[in-house]
């Protein structure tokens, strides 16, 4: 159970971090480490602890974690973003694979119980076969899949070496509330921008599997209290972007037309769509529809 722990989530200020600590802190005593390179204070639950650091700073994260006394930790704060690593892969080394050799080092110095880590889908690389299970062979074209996949690497060899309780959620893709980039943030802004034209990278044949982020922030609390090795977390209902971004258009501009670029971006992965059976076999069940998930997060941008 992880009631009543003393809680950090690195990153708890950002998209996913800070609907886990929300999730958190009504029943735990929440710390957040964040650097707000792209989250917001604002996102914070009220009664969360706030540390304004970078996850580089090794003394800052020790001192964190020993002064809260921390058992449990979620590692969410990373680059998360696949175009920023491919620009800049020296930062995103930094940040994503020294970032979470840091967090394990300070968690086995600190005796902390368990570490749940924030992996993702770009570890996977252009699939082999579909769905995608954990045993799918693992092959990033990006930096950050890379960067991501050491950070995976690094917690099962402390777990392996020196007997830290380690787990890893492979993210696919997130959508929601407080999101600040990827597919669904660009389609509002650029609508919001021209109410009459949509333009899109790619061909619009690329398949996600998107999972809303109150599913998300309940998939890390549900392998924090019974999980241990590697999990998929997403929706279970793989969507194109041509699907997606037509029901997007009929939501919010149904004028607008819809024109596809042909490329995308350096690394970017043409279908992602997960096997979820081992997290589910943990108990865990999407409960936001696609559909609803979609209107939400576009009513949220209006009023925001």
């Amino acid at each position: 159970m992880i009631e009543g722990r003393n809680v950090l989530v690195t990153g708890g200020a950002g998209f996913i971090g800070s609907h886990l600590a929300e999730k958190l802190a009504s029943e735990c005593t929440v710390t957040v480490l964040d650097n707000l390179s792209t989250g917001k204070k604002k996102n914070l639950p009220g009664n969360a602890t706030f540390v304004n650091g970078d996850l580089s700073d090794f003394d800052l994260l020790k001192k964190t974690i020993d002064d809260s006394g921390i058992d449990l930790i979620f590692h969410i704060g990373a680059n998360a973003s696949v175009p920023n690593s491919v620009e800049k892969p020296r930062y995103d080394f930094d940040a994503n694979a020294l970032g979470t050799f840091n967090v394990l080092t300070a968690s086995l110095d600190s005796d902390v119980a368990k570490v749940v880590y924030a992996s993702t889908a770009a570890v996977y690389g252009e699939p082999v076969y579909t769905p995608i299970d954990e045993s799918h062979p693992l092959h990033p074209i990006s930096p950050y899949g890379a960067s991501k996949l050491a950070g995976e690497r690094y917690g099962f060899a402390f777990k392996e070496t020196y007997g830290l309780t380690f787990a890893a959620i492979r993210i696919f893709n997130t959508y929601g509330t407080r999101q600040p980039r990827y597919v669904m943030y660009d389609f509002i802004q650029k609508l919001r921008a021209n109410p009459k034209l949509l333009e899109v990278l790619g061909t619009g044949e690329q398949i996600r599997d998107y999972c809303y982020v109150s599913d998300m922030a309940d998939a890390f609390m549900l392998v924090a209290e019974r999980g241990e090795g590697v999990y998929n977390a997403a929706g279970g209902s793989p969507t194109s972007i041509k699907h997606l971004a037509e029901l997007m258009v009929s939501i919010i501009s149904p004028e607008a037309e819809i024109r596809y670029g042909g490329r995308t971006w350096a690394g970017d992965v043409n279908t992602l769509y997960a096997d979820i059976t081992r997290i589910k076999d943990l108990g865990f069940e999407p409960k936001v529809g696609f559909e609803e998930g979609v209107r939400t997060m576009i009513a949220w941008f209006e009023d925001a």
